[in-house]
């Protein structure tokens, strides 16, 4: 694969966060290239991070509640962010605990959607926790495709947002008729038109991803250092060569309409989709090695980077959580090489250690984090 010097870098000048997590306050001017945050465990390090990767999806990357982020006994937070992405914008995100109250401003202006404000800064995270898009549950790589795919594509955001409406509201009329004793009826019934329209939507891009990185995935496990055959598929609950996705959808809702009553929940459609990853065709999830598990997630990680960097014209901020503790030195610069091939942009690494900072990115401005303050290093 050939480097990819002449696109645009997303990036942030400065940076200010109020009780948000550990950080009372905190007033940063970011060097173009980034920083090497380093520091002990519990001092702020992925706290600094979450609260960058907090301007592209609104909420936090580790799942908390936004009640959870909020700095103990503070009434709410207040993150402010100046970007470029490649265009210079100010973002401010403001949340308080009473009342449970967010609102978002951009370049001065108070949004009335918040999903006008998804996706603002491109930005993809690297951590030692992304074993679990290979080795946990089907929601985990389900969350991994839509929040990709929702980032990059404002369709995908609107049929998700439809479907999961939808979705609700279906249960919601299962388990009242369950309550009732009573058959399934319209109030059931008439949500299966939208989760048919907006589910085959959700079901073809998932899809056409897949088909469109598959073979780009098994490379970069190679690069990395993977021998073994890998593979991606997506599993849809739903025949994948109907002619019709819409009409198979329909079908397959109208067909499990009485278990699903019996279960008070939609059994079939793209939220219970799976995205597998194959070594030597068995599922690696249950035959991988914990290191082949590691490099497939790395392998996704690049292919969201790459996503989003086509996406948006501009190679996306680069928030790596010490994602080369458990990878010998050879993998780290294998996966930096990786990097800068889709076009690295601006680099925020979070280390215990200065000796934890790979060679490939020693020139990195460092700073220390301890207690939620943040100082620059000589």
């Amino acid at each position: 694969m050939s480097e990819v010097p002449d696109v645009p870098r997303a990036s942030i000048a400065t940076l200010a966060f109020r009780d948000f997590r550990n950080f009372a306050q905190l007033a940063l001017t970011l060097p173009e290239s980034g920083m090497a945050i380093i520091g002990d465990n519990g001092q702020g390090k992925t706290n600094l991070l979450e609260g960058v990767y907090y301007f592209s999806l609104l909420r936090s990357v580790r799942g908390a509640r936004d009640t959870d982020v909020v700095r103990f006994d503070a009434p709410g937070f207040f993150i402010e962010a100046a970007m470029r992405t490649p265009e210079y914008h100010t973002m401010a995100i403001g949340f308080e605990r009473t009342g449970k109250r967010k609102r978002v401003r951009r370049d001065g202006v108070v949004l009335d959607r918040l999903s006008d404000a998804l996706g603002a800064l491109p930005a993809v995270m690297f951590s030692p926790t992304d074993v679990e898009l290979v080795a946990g549950s089907p929601s985990a790589r389900r969350r991994f495709l839509d929040i990709m795919l929702a980032l990059s594509s404002r369709g995908y955001l609107g049929a998700l947002q439809q479907y999961r409406a939808a979705l609700e509201r279906r249960n919601s009329a299962l388990r009242e008729a369950a309550r009732r004793g009573q058959a399934v009826g319209a109030a059931i019934e008439v949500w299966e038109r939208p989760l048919a329209e907006h589910g085959a939507m959700l079901v073809r891009s998932r899809r056409a991803w897949v088909r469109q990185v598959t073979k780009r995935f098994a490379e970069r496990c190679e690069a990395i250092g993977e021998r073994a055959r890998t593979e991606l598929r997506y599993e849809t609950t739903v025949d994948p060569n109907a002619e019709s996705l819409d009409l198979a959808l329909s079908e397959a809702l109208a067909a499990r309409r009485a278990s699903d009553l019996r279960h008070g929940l939609t059994q079939v459609g793209p939220h219970r989709d799976d995205l597998v990853m194959l070594l030597e065709g068995r599922e690696l999830r249950t035959f991988g090695s914990a290191g082949q598990q590691r490099t497939a997630a790395i392998a996704l990680r690049t292919l969201e980077a790459e996503t989003l960097r086509d996406a948006r014209g501009a190679s996306p901020v680069f928030l790596l959580d010490d994602p080369f503790a458990e990878l010998d030195q050879r993998r780290a610069s294998r996966v930096l090489q990786l990097l800068r091939e889709i076009g690295l942009g601006q680099t925020l690494l979070a280390v215990p250690r200065e000796g934890d900072i790979p060679s490939g990115l020693l020139e990195l401005p460092r700073y220390r984090v301890t207690g939620g303050t943040v100082e620059a290093l000589a």
